[in-house]
C-alpha cells in the first residue's frame, strides 16, 4: 500500500479553516476542506499565533521555550523594569536570567545572546533605537591617511622607537548616568522612556592613554567641580577637577607630569617615543609641545576629521571600554543600593563608584585589543603573538551588547576641526 501523501498547508489557508469552524462547526470545516478534524482542532488552539506569522508560512512549530516559568518571571521584570522607565538591553536581561536560573536550580542554563533573542520573540519584545550621524571625512583624506601613517613610520623607523614607548592619548566625555537611546520594550509600544537618576548632562571626562605593544597607562578623571570630591577612590586611577570637567592646558601639563612621564621606562627619558593624539587646542599649545619636547618625544597630531581612521582608541579599544562602563550603569541601575532625596529623585552613583567602574572597564580592556586598534590605526605591523589571542574581538563585541547599533552610541570626537595636521615637537 502505498504511503499517504503529506500536504503542507499555509497559514491563510488555515485561519480559511478556522473562520469557518468558527462559523460551522469542526466537523463541517473538515468536509468543505477536504481534511482530518483533528487538524482542525489543533488549527483553532493555535489561532492567536497563526495571527502573528506571514500568511505564507507553511510550517508552524512554535518556538516552545524550554523553561517557560523562568521566562515568565524573566518577562514580568522586564515590565516592571520598563514601567519604572528603566533602560533594559540584551545584556541585563541575560544577566538577570542567569540570576533567576541560579535561584531556581536549573543548572542547564546558559543564556546565550541566540537564547536571548529567541526570548524576546516569542514574548513579543524588540529593540528600539535611533540612528546617529557618522563622522564626515574631509575630501583629501586618503592623501592625509597617507602622510600621516608615513610620518609615524619614518619616525619609529628613524629614531628606533619601540612599540612601548609609542603612546595614544585620547579623551573620552562621559556623564553621570549612561542611558541608552534603545531599551528592550514590547512591540507596538508608542511611548518609550528610559529612567535616570537626572544626571545624564551631567558631564565629567575620562583620559586614556595605551601603548602599542597592549599595556595601558592609569586612566585620569576630570570631574566638573572647583575640588576634589572627598571621597576614597580605588587605586589605579588620577583623579582631577575644574570648572569645565574637561581638558585644557593645566590639565595636559598635568597629565604629562603624572602619568605619561611615569609609565614604564618614561621617567628618565632615555628611549625616544612618539606619542599620538588629536588635534585639540589644548594638545598643541606652546607649553605643552615644550613640555613633552623635554621628555624626548616625538609628538604626532591627527589631522582633524581622521580620529576614525588614525586613532588607535577612537578605532578600537574606547567601544569596548565604554560598553564594560554602560553595563556597570545598568547593573547599578537595576540591582544597586540606591538612596533618595526628600523628593523622591534617586541619587547618582557616588564620584568613588563611577571610579571603580572605570578601573574595571579599563582594566578588562586586552592587550590583544589595543595592538590590534594600533594596527588597524597603520602605526605599526601586528606584534607577533597577539595574532593568536582568542579574546581578540570579543572585546569589541561583547555577547548580545555590542552590535552595529552599539557602536553609534558614543562620539568621542574631541579634535578641532580648524586644527589639523602633525608636528614633530619642534
Amino acid at each position: 500500500m502505498a504511503p499517504l501523501k503529506r500536504h503542507a498547508y499555509d497559514v491563510e489557508f488555515k485561519l480559511k479553516v478556522v473562520s469557518h469552524a468558527v462559523e460551522h462547526g469542526n466537523r463541517a470545516a473538515a468536509r468543505e476542506f477536504n481534511i482530518n478534524e483533528s487538524m482542525v482542532r489543533k488549527w483553532r488552539k493555535q489561532e492567536d499565533d497563526l495571527r502573528q506569522v506571514k500568511k505564507t508560512t507553511k510550517s508552524f512549530r512554535g518556538n516552545k521555550a524550554r523553561w517557560p516559568q523562568l521566562e515568565d518571571k524573566l518577562e514580568q521584570w522586564v515590565v516592571e523594569q520598563r514601567a519604572a522607565s528603566r533602560s533594559v538591553s540584551t545584556v541585563t536581561i541575560r544577566m538577570k536570567a542567569t540570576t533567576l536560573a541560579r535561584d531556581m536550580n536549573i543548572n542547564e542554563f546558559r543564556g546565550g545572546p541566540s537564547w536571548c533573542f529567541r526570548f524576546m520573540k516569542r514574548r513579543n519584545l524588540s529593540i528600539r533605537t535611533r540612528t546617529t550621524v557618522s563622522q564626515q571625512l574631509p575630501k583629501d583624506y586618503q592623501e592625509k591617511l597617507a602622510t600621516f601613517r608615513a610620518y609615524c613610520k619614518n619616525k619609529i623607523t628613524e629614531k628606533k622607537i619601540r612599540p612601548e614607548h609609542i603612546t595614544n592619548m585620547d579623551e573620552v566625555p562621559l556623564t553621570f548616568d549612561i542611558p541608552v537611546n534603545r531599551t528592550v520594550e514590547k512591540t507596538g509600544t508608542s511611548t518609550v522612556s528610559v529612567r535616570t537618576t537626572g544626571n545624564e548632562k551631567s558631564s565629567f571626562t575620562v583620559v586614556l592613554a595605551c601603548q602599542a605593544n597592549g599595556q595601558k597607562l592609569p586612566p585620569m578623571v576630570i570631574f566638573k567641580r572647583k575640588t576634589l570630591p572627598k571621597e576614597n577612590f580605588p587605586a589605579g586611577v588620577v583623579i582631577k577637577a575644574n570648572p569645565k570637567g574637561w581638558m585644557d592646558e593645566e590639565k595636559m601639563s598635568e597629565w604629562l607630569r603624572e602619568i605619561y612621564v611615569k609609565r614604564p621606562g618614561g621617567f628618565f627619558h632615555t628611549a625616544p617615543s612618539l606619542l599620538i593624539y588629536d588635534s585639540m587646542r589644548a594638545h598643541i599649545t606652546d607649553a605643552v609641545k615644550k613640555q613633552e619636547k623635554q621628555t624626548n618625544s616625538e609628538l604626532a597630531v591627527i589631522p582633524g576629521g581622521l580620529t576614525k581612521e588614525l586613532q588607535p582608541l577612537d578605532i578600537g579599544v574606547n567601544r569596548a571600554f565604554k560598553a564594560r562602563l554602560r553595563a556597570a550603569w545598568e547593573q547599578w541601575m537595576t540591582e544597586g543600593e540606591h538612596t533618595f532625596t526628600k523628593t523622591g529623585r534617586q541619587r547618582r552613583a557616588t564620584y568613588a563608584t563611577i571610579c571603580q567602574w572605570i578601573v574595571d572597564a579599563w582594566a578588562d580592556i586586552s592587550v590583544s585589543t589595543v595592538v590590534r586598534a594600533f594596527t588597524k590605526a597603520g602605526i605599526i605591523t601586528e606584534l607577533p603573538g597577539n595574532s593568536s589571542d582568542t579574546d581578540s574581538d570579543n572585546d569589541e563585541r561583547e555577547p548580545g551588547m555590542l552590535d552595529a547599533v552599539l557602536a553609534q552610541l558614543f562620539n568621542s570626537d574631541t579634535e578641532e576641526e580648524e586644527l589639523e595636521g602633525f608636528v614633530d615637537g619642534e
